[in-house]
C-alpha cells in the first residue's frame, strides 16, 4: 500500500493520503465525528482505497470539524471546492459514498469546472422516505444522549433483509461510548442532508458521472438512483440487484466498478 500521510486541507478537511498519480478526492459517509478514521475503521478505509491508490493519489476525506448550526450541503461542498481549487491544482476526480455522495453531487453542481469524473456510491439526489426517517431518528436519539439506540438505528438502516436485525444488535452493543464524545458535527451533517434535494439542478453537472446503488438499499430506491443518473447530461447508473447500502458502500465489486469508471 505504501506510505499513508495524515493531514488536512486549507479548509480544515481532514484526510488520509496514499498512492501516486492524479488526485482522487473521496468523501466519506456519515461519521460520529469529523475526523480521520482510527482503529478498525481506518484499516477498512485504507483496504478499500488500496486498489485506487495504484492509479491515483487518493485523499480519503471527512467534513471540516466545528460545523456551525444551520450548515447547508452547499456550505460543506464549498470546503471541498476550495481544497480542490487551491490545494490540488484546480481539478480532481471525485468519489462520494452515502452522505459523502450527497456532498459530491452538491460539489459538482456548485463548482462543475473542478470535477473531472464523478462517482456517487450508495447515494442519490435526495434521501428516500425511509432514509430520511432513519436519520431523523438517529438525530433525535443523539440529541437525547441515547447513544446505544442511535447507533442501533443507524446500523440497522445500513443493511436489508435478515442482516438488519443482527446489525441493530451490533450497533446497540457498540453504542455505549457513542454519546460520550461531541456529536455536534454529525448532527449538523444530518440536518444538512435532511433538506438536501438537487434533482432540479442535476443538469448543471458537467463531469461524466457514475451512480452506483443497490436495489435493496433502505435509504434510497432504485428509481432514485436511476433518476439521479438520468438527470445528469453524462450520467449512467449501475444498480446491483438485491444489494444493500452497506454492500455498495464498502464491498470489492462496486469498488472495482468505480475504479474502472474513474480510469475511463
Amino acid at each position: 500500500m505504501g506510505t499513508v500521510i495524515e493531514g488536512q486541507f486549507s479548509t480544515g478537511l481532514p484526510y488520509l493520503r496514499l498512492g501516486d498519480g492524479p488526485p482522487l478526492v473521496v468523501a466519506s459517509g456519515l461519521t460520529p465525528e469529523n475526523a480521520n478514521p482510527t482503529g478498525m475503521w481506518r484499516r477498512m478505509s485504507l483496504s478499500w482505497a488500496a486498489p485506487f491508490a495504484e492509479h491515483f493519489t487518493v485523499y480519503l476525506t471527512n467534513r471540516r470539524p466545528g460545523l456551525p448550526d444551520g450548515t447547508s450541503m452547499s456550505d460543506i461542498a464549498a470546503d471541498y471546492a476550495h481544497a480542490i481549487e487551491h490545494d490540488l491544482g484546480g481539478r480532481a476526480l471525485v468519489h462520494g459514498t452515502s452522505t459523502g455522495g450527497s456532498v459530491v453531487l452538491q460539489l459538482a453542481i456548485d463548482a462543475p469546472e473542478l470535477v473531472e469524473r464523478l462517482v456517487v456510491a450508495a447515494a442519490a439526489c435526495r434521501l428516500g422516505p425511509h432514509g430520511r426517517h432513519v436519520q431523523a431518528e438517529v438525530l433525535r436519539l443523539t440529541r437525547e444522549g441515547d447513544g446505544r439506540r442511535a447507533t442501533a438505528a443507524l446500523m440497522e438502516g445500513l443493511a436489508s433483509g435478515p442482516l438488519s436485525y443482527p446489525l441493530r444488535g451490533v450497533g446497540w452493543l457498540a453504542g455505549g461510548g457513542f454519546a460520550k464524545g461531541d456529536r455536534s458535527d454529525m448532527m449538523a451533517t444530518i440536518t444538512a442532508e435532511d433538506t438536501f434535494d438537487v434533482e432540479a439542478d442535476l443538469g448543471r453537472i458537467q463531469a461524466p458521472t457514475l451512480v452506483l446503488g443497490g436495489s435493496a438499499d433502505p435509504f434510497y430506491s432504485e428509481d432514485l438512483f436511476r433518476r439521479t443518473a438520468a438527470g445528469i447530461p453524462r450520467g449512467r447508473a449501475v444498480v446491483l440487484p438485491g444489494k444493500s447500502h452497506m454492500y455498495v458502500a464498502g464491498s470489492k465489486v462496486p469498488a472495482a466498478i468505480a475504479l474502472g469508471f474513474l480510469l475511463g
